[in-house]
């Protein structure tokens, strides 16, 4: 028991010889409220009001550029691209990121000039006025606030690819090819009028076994599969009778130079009757069918208004 109490009383002493104070972390401070203001002033667009929090000899980096030798953008430059983002962007803001705050460090090493560096965690929005991208993305900034209160310097951290959506917006591209004849589509209509004859076996078997199935008058998080639907499908029938399935207009079929996609979209009217009141009811529907290139149904998406069905 001695050797343990020892030993405990060495490591408890070896951590405390190893660590060693090198400043403050402020909770409240002057260079959090200048660094508010300035992000207030950077929203606005307000470039005489950046201009003065700013000192001459400011410069601003890119925290994720691999430019290791960058020397960073001056005062003159970098202001000009604090306009851009009020210009170009509707609903722009700058927010603390949901649970964040901002601390102030103030350093004792290597600081002989009495700066204090900011870090905040803020959340960027807004929507570009051109293309309508809208941007929401996580930020990180350090400033680097004087003692007479200028900001010396920021260091930006934010994912680049934000702005990809919008640069590949300026130009018209293609993405693909509709189709208004296609086996897919073919395989569409076979499983829906195979439905309508409550021929259920062979509905089904038009989906790949692990295809998946939203419905937008449920958990659309929580897909059913194809055992389930079959089920609630079965159930369906047992409450009401199928008159007929009217399509409206012609299926697309949609094949997607980006990411391989292929869908079907279809729009169909059903005629049904609830059995429990002989209610006829006219339910309206639009059918999203993602396709495999074997040609099996992989999901779909269903949209109509589940209220209709209701007593």
């Amino acid at each position: 028991m001695k050797k343990v109490f020892v030993t405990l009383v060495l490591m408890t002493s070896c951590l405390t010889f190893g660590q060693k104070k090198n400043g403050t972390v402020y909770l409240e401070h002057p260079a959090i409220d200048l660094v508010a203001e300035f992000n207030e002033a950077f929203v606005r667009g307000d470039t005489a009001k950046i201009a003065s929090m700013l000192t001459d000899d400011f410069k601003s980096f890119n925290g994720v550029g691999d430019n290791v030798s960058s020397k960073g953008t001056g005062k003159a430059r970098y202001i000009t691209s604090a306009y851009r983002w009020s210009d170009e962007l509707d609903y722009f803001s700058i927010s603390d990121f949901p649970g964040s705050y901002p601390d102030a460090i103030e350093y004792k090493k290597d600081n002989k000039d009495g700066d204090v560096w900011v870090q905040t965690w803020d959340l960027l929005k807004g929507v570009h006025k051109e293309t309508g991208v809208k941007f929401t993305s996580p930020t990180h900034d350090l400033f680097l606030v004087t003692k007479d209160g200028k900001i010396k310097s920021v260091i930006h951290y934010f994912d680049p690819s934000i702005f990809d959506e919008m640069a590949q917006s300026f130009a018209d591209r293609t993405n693909g090819t509709i189709y208004n004849h296609h086996e897919n589509i073919n395989t569409v209509r076979k499983a829906v009028y195979a439905f309508e004859n409550s021929d259920l076996e062979k509905a089904m078997g038009f989906y790949g076994d692990d295809a998946m199935f939203y419905n937008i008058n449920y958990d659309i998080n929580a897909p059913g599969n194809k055992d389930q639907v079959k089920a609630a499908r079965g159930e369906f029938l047992d409450n009401f009778e199928i008159e007929a399935i009217e399509m409206i207009g012609y299926p697309d079929y949609l094949e997607y130079e980006m990411d391989n996609g292929r869908s079907v979209l279809s729009w169909w009217n059903m005629h049904l009757v609830r059995k429990a009141d002989k209610k006829k009811i006219i339910l309206p529907m639009h059918i999203n069918n993602g396709f495999d290139e074997e040609g099996k149904i992989t999901d779909e998406f269903i949209y109509y208004n589940g209220g209709l069905l209701e007593k």
